[in-house]
């Protein structure tokens, strides 16, 4: 029941949000529209679906939504008040009601995290430290991560997103902890991704040694990358070392399919990317702009078989080239 609708029910959600939206919609498309949404609860959820990207969209961007850098910039420039937020949950916690293990059981411990953290970046966002003790840092879109060092050891705790790590010679321990386990370099640059059941840990130089949190081990080589949960490591395979490519903006398409270049542009963007599966399997070369989606979708335009049509300004439509558009009777 909670399937992710189809990608032609979330297109004519979109162009039926689009019209009522516009002000011109008459009052037999009213009547059609309702008709529509009463056939199956997969409109339903559609709608919905449609609804909840706008409300996100609309958080994020404020009053200005086609200025995309001028959004990333108040993103940067925002700060919230921490302590309120904080002192937000907890009444959450009490006055609705919500006990610890239904609280752990959603995603606000992390939200809260996120935003009480050392460093984080907005979506979009790629930000470069230099760390205390000579080592560099990128923290990738939506990312979230503590620093303590000090003269025992170091440590970085990766609450949510992805770093690539180039560390810098240290007598000291380094340790990257994330919420299955913790990765130990050895002279190395790699990345660590959370992701929603596993951590991913890609190694590009040197060695990586990890410990999930069911105390299992693996160490990981150069041009070797592995996931983790807290009960299983699997097995290393190659990592690809144009993934790090990232840092700079970047992404790196080798022989990947658009639906799987199109989910990874998502994450760098405020909206919703609805790829048809008549070309989802479309397989993609060469390296594009993750900190420009709008760009990277025009030139994909030009070098595959799709359209790109956009009937809300956070609303990104993918379909087949030439493909017409059915105004159904809905």
């Amino acid at each position: 029941m909670n399937r992710t609708p189809s990608h032609q029910v979330l297109a004519d959600a979109a162009e039926w949000f689009a019209l009522l939206r516009s002000g011109e919609a008459s009052k037999a498309d009213v009547r059609r529209w309702r008709r529509w949404l009463e056939v199956s609860p997969e409109h339903h959820r559609g709608w919905q679906m449609v609804e909840r990207v706008e409300q996100q969209f609309n958080a994020a961007c404020g009053d200005d939504p086609d200025h995309a850098q001028a959004t990333l910039a108040r993103t940067r420039q925002r700060r919230l008040d921490r302590r309120g937020m904080i002192k937000g949950m907890a009444l959450l916690l009490g006055a609705g009601g919500l006990g610890w293990t239904a609280w752990r059981a959603t995603p606000l411990p992390k939200v809260v995290a996120a935003w009480g953290a050392n460093h984080r970046t907005g979506t979009g966002e790629i930000r470069e430290l230099a760390l205390p003790d000579g080592s560099r840092l990128w923290l990738n879109t939506n990312t979230a991560i503590n620093t303590a060092f000090n003269a025992e050891g170091r440590r970085i705790d990766l609450i949510t997103g992805e770093i690539l790590l180039t560390t810098a010679p240290d007598e000291r321990p380094l340790t990257v902890s994330t919420a299955h386990g913790q990765a130990r370099p050895l002279g190395t640059r790699f990345t660590v991704r959370s992701e929603d059941n596993t951590t991913l840990v890609a190694v590009y130089q040197g060695r990586v040694a990890i410990t999930n949190s069911s105390n299992g081990t693996q160490t990981v080589p150069a041009g070797q990358q592995t996931r983790f949960s807290s009960t299983a490591i699997q097995p290393p395979e190659a990592a690809d070392p144009a993934r790090q490519a990232w840092h700079k903006g970047v992404l790196i398409a080798d022989d990947i399919r658009l639906a799987d270049l199109l989910d990874e542009l998502n994450r760098y963007q405020h909206g919703y990317i609805n790829v048809a599966p008549e070309v989802a399997g479309l397989r993609v070369f060469g390296g594009y702009s993750l900190t420009r989606p709008a760009h990277t979708l025009s030139l994909l335009e030009k070098v595959l078989p799709i359209q790109v049509s956009r009937p809300l300004p956070w609303w990104t439509e993918i379909r087949p080239a030439g493909g017409r558009v059915e105004k159904k009777e809905k």
